[in-house]
């Protein structure tokens, strides 16, 4: 058997990873209490015994904002926030003069806390803030943390060697540019530095060529931390974002382990091809329950779907598919 003929029957047996739920989309604008043009990329958690959802809402002057939904099961019966629940505070925080968006949420053992990385969108471009929360009703801003153009940003939930971790995604405004994700260090959550690169995006015809950014923040498994991130081509009809996986050294993060050299997410299915931005699968939050994985993400910039995978299977494709 010559090494085509393998590599063919290997893609053939390929499964797919990711399941997409029946139900989906499973948040819409009309499901909102009050009139919204789209809502999409939510940070997740289980909080209280129930997932609630940090959905970010776009209203129809095209500004976001955040709104929690909260369900027993994660997948039906939603009970939305009948106002938004964060709101951007361009008086006091000129950074949101333009909105808020796309939030990652961990939960911070050591301090007892949620903080949330979000995308504020400033005269200058869009950055990173942080804000954190007891009960996901009053909140704390930390503010801007690093300056433009930067986001995809999340906060890994425990220290390393006395420092918080950060993994964002800083970027050029220029023709051709390629961004790669980054790492910084803090001791109190509000000056960063100690920056790394991370991860670069791969040149060429690869799948995520064009720019690579953080999807859902890490998960700690036995093997490392395992990440999602989001990757983008561009091609001669626009964009196409896919993600893909990616496992970082427990004690060290900035070292990267294994990388999937296949997407394991795209869009596929007439809500994640179809909406206000097209072929875009965006997560932004998953949420961990024994072996299950419920990945949550905006579909074309519209609304909210759900995916499940086997973290054991994820951690197993990762060992075996990766690193080309």
């Amino acid at each position: 058997m010559n090494k085509m003929t393998e590599q063919a029957e290997t893609l053939a047996g390929m499964k797919e990873l990711f399941h997409k739920h029946p139900a989906n989309p499973i948040l819409k604008a009309e499901d909102w209490p009050y009139p919204v043009n789209a809502v999409f990329n939510p940070g997740a958690v289980v909080f209280k015994d129930e997932t609630l959802l940090l959905v970010r809402v776009e209203d129809r002057r095209g500004r976001s904002h955040l709104c929690a939904a909260r369900s027993a099961d994660g997948i039906t019966d939603w009970h939305i926030d009948d106002q938004p629940t964060l709101l951007p505070d361009p008086l006091r925080h000129p950074e949101e003069l333009w909105g808020i968006e796309d939030p990652r949420i961990t939960y911070l053992k050591e301090l007892d806390e949620y903080i949330i990385a979000y995308t504020a969108w400033s005269k200058s471009g869009p950055l990173v803030a942080l804000a954190t929360t007891k009960d996901f009703r009053t909140f704390y801003r930390i503010g801007p943390v690093l300056p433009p153009d930067n986001k995809d940003a999340a906060v890994f939930p425990v220290r390393f060697n006395g420092k918080w971790a950060m993994i964002h995604r800083p970027s050029i405004s220029a023709p051709g540019a390629i961004s790669w994700m980054w790492i910084s260090f803090s001791y109190d959550l509000k000056y960063w530095g100690e920056h790394h690169p991370l991860m670069p995006a791969r040149p060429g015809g690869w799948w995520d060529s064009s720019k690579i950014g953080l999807a859902t923040p890490p998960i700690e498994t036995p093997q490392g931390w395992l990440i999602l991130y989001h990757g983008v081509r561009t091609t001669a009809a626009g964009s196409l974002y896919r993600c893909g996986l990616a496992l970082l050294d427990l004690e060290d993060p900035t070292r990267v382990i294994h990388r999937s050299n296949e997407w394991v997410l795209s869009p596929q299915e007439p809500y994640e091809r179809f909406g206000d931005v097209g072929d875009v699968v965006f997560p932004c939050g998953w949420v961990l329950q024994d072996d299950t994985v419920r990945l949550y993400y905006g579909a074309a910039d519209t609304c909210v779907a759900l995916a499940t995978a086997s973290l054991t299977e994820l951690l197993e494709y990762l060992s075996s598919n990766g690193d080309e």
